[in-house]
């Protein structure tokens, strides 16, 4: 991609390294991307599923909070 603009590209990409990629987290069996909140609260960034029924679950919709608890079925795993 060629990006033409009179800013400098220090100014551009200020932040970036600060940027932490989205995490990958199986709930309900529904794979999705979160963004961690804090060790119980994510918020949903996309769901990785090839069921068309598992994006009908308004509680996964993308920008909702959802709890994490022990109790439920979560596997984590770091990109």
């Amino acid at each position: 991609m060629i990006m033409y603009t009179p800013i400098p590209l220090e100014q551009v990409f200020e932040g970036m390294d600060q940027i932490k990629p989205p995490t990958e987290i199986t709930i309900d069996g529904i794979t999705m991307q979160v963004e961690l909140l804090s060790s119980i609260e994510a918020r949903v960034v996309r769901i990785l599923s090839p069921h068309a029924e598992d994006y009908l679950h308004p509680v996964y919709a993308p920008g909702n909070l959802i709890q994490l608890q022990t109790n439920r079925n979560l596997r984590k795993n770091m990109l």
